[in-house]
């Protein structure tokens, strides 16, 4: 994805600028991937593509692809089923969900890609309310509405019709159906516009983005086999992307919501994939020193003119603060220091080898000749002097003034006179995504998020005011629960 001028600038969450056309009032011109993930359950499937054959968007736009991930025995295409539609096999070397939606991404070409369960009927106009907001911009998530029934006993032919003429409502008895959870969150935050974590909503049943953007994140994390989901929304997040729930796009999920089921064992099976990958659950990362697959701050230093022992000390201050949930960068031009015999014993190549060597083993330092131009999908990057060595709380205090102000850039000064910068990531990967050639992603984040200027005394506190509160206050698990958002 690359910057245009005709993005429209969204603050945060609040996509109310948009204006979307009504269904049925437009010309859609975007091809559809609609991706299948599925496991057994045939009879479903079956109902699930007899809703999609009837869709008001256009049908020479729509692909439909069933990823059969390993059933026994193998699914089948059922006879009612969208023209353009096919199986394949989701392969070897993995499996799950995540797994099985990217090896249908992989297949298909679709400018948009639409997941959808193997056990949602859908309404007739789902597909369209969800995608007449892709032709708005290229930066949205669209997320559908549904409610869960008890399977009744239908055919593929019933569902087909009732679909086409509007009459789901007579087909299903919704009365009894249980409303999913995350559409109240929705409502009360006025379709997440005002939401500070918007991810929270995705859930994988029924979703649309369009490809450049999933591609930009690398996708799903084949990895995560619960909870892929808000896992995948996250890095999206993080990406700069903008999540929409239109409630109009209905459907109808058949069966009740696992947690329904059992919740402790949903909730504890999802647990441990999130404190991994996703740091501001702050609530799930409570034991200090623990490394996690993503940290909650990234801290780069420029060390091409720092001696070893002060790159030393900068770096011990970072991974021992109040927060410990840290990954260091430091930049220097790395790959142009000579290493043979006879090399200099003096100068700055020689300190760059002995910063090299005293870093060496340590996977929270990484070394790099340029940062990267954000620190996806790390939250929070701090930028500062190696010569101005953080305070204990400093991270804390930058992170939690970042969080309350709801900010994309906090800018202030080290004791030192230095200049030191906290960006948040989701708010410079949309400055890129959004910034005109020559334009500075910080004029583009004051528009999107915020940027503020701060005094260092709220950061970099005096001695004696550190002093006075007692260490394990200032380090105590309270902070997580101030920084969770």
């Amino acid at each position: 994805m690359t910057g245009t001028s005709a993005r429209p600038r969204i603050r945060h969450n609040d996509y109310s600028p948009l204006s979307p056309p009504e269904a049925g009032h437009w010309t859609p011109r975007l091809p559809v991937s609609v991706v299948i993930p599925a496991h057994g359950g045939q009879r479903f499937l079956d109902l699930t593509l007899a809703s999609l054959s009837v869709q008001t968007y256009p049908a020479h736009l729509t692909e439909v692809v069933v990823v059969d991930d390993g059933s026994l025995p193998p699914l089948r295409l059922p006879a009612i089923r969208p023209e353009n539609t096919r199986i394949i096999r989701s392969g070897p070397g993995g499996w799950g969900p995540a797994f099985a939606v990217n090896a249908g991404v992989a297949v298909t070409e679709g400018t948009i890609v639409q997941r959808l369960d193997a056990d949602m009927v859908i309404y007739r106009d789902h597909l369209e309310l969800l995608l007449r907001w892709h032709h708005l911009t290229d930066y949205l998530v669209t997320i559908g509405a549904k409610v869960f029934v008890e399977p009744p006993e239908l055919t593929p032919a019933q569902v087909r019709d009732a679909v086409a003429d509007d009459r789901l409502g007579e087909l299903i008895d919704l009365s009894a159906a249980t409303p999913s959870s995350t559409e109240r969150t929705i409502l009360r935050l006025d379709g997440m516009k005002k939401s500070r974590n918007p991810y929270h909503v995705v859930t994988g049943p029924t979703l649309s983005l369009h490809r450049a953007l999933l591609e930009s994140v690398g996708g799903l994390d084949a990895e995560v086999h619960r909870g892929e989901d808000t896992e995948f929304a996250y890095r999206l997040a993080q990406g700069g992307a903008v999540f929409v729930p239109d409630l109009s796009a209905r459907a109808v999920h058949l069966g009740v919501p696992a947690q329904k089921r059992n919740r402790t064992a949903t909730v504890r099976a999802v647990e441990p994939y999130h404190a991994q990958r996703i740091p501001l659950r702050r609530d799930l990362r409570k034991q200090r020193g623990r490394m996690w697959h993503t940290p909650y701050v990234e801290v780069v230093f420029d060390v091409s003119k720092a001696s070893e022992r002060e790159t030393r000390d900068a770096v011990e201050a970072a991974l021992t603060g109040s927060i410990t949930d840290v990954r260091v960068l430091l930049t220097a031009p790395w790959s142009s220091i000579r290493t043979g015999r006879g090399e200099a014993l003096s100068g700055q190549e020689f300190e760059l080898r002995l910063i090299s060597e005293s870093m060496r083993g340590d996977p929270r330092v990484h070394l790099a000749d340029a940062a990267p131009a954000t620190a996806f999908p790390v939250p929070f990057r701090y930028r500062g002097s190696v010569h101005a060595p953080l305070a204990a709380e400093t991270l804390e205090r930058m992170t939690r003034a970042m969080t309350d102000g709801r900010l994309g850039v906090l800018v202030t000064e080290s004791p030192a006179g230095t200049e030191a910068v906290m960006e948040r990531t989701e708010a410079v990967s949309r400055a890129v995504l959004l910034a005109r050639p020559g334009e500075s992603p910080h004029d583009v984040i004051g528009q999107t998020h915020g940027v503020r200027r701060s005094s260092p005394a709220n950061f970099w506190p005096a001695p004696e005011a550190a002093s006075d509160v007692p260490q394990e206050k200032r380090r105590g698990l309270g902070l997580f629960r101030r920084l969770t958002s």
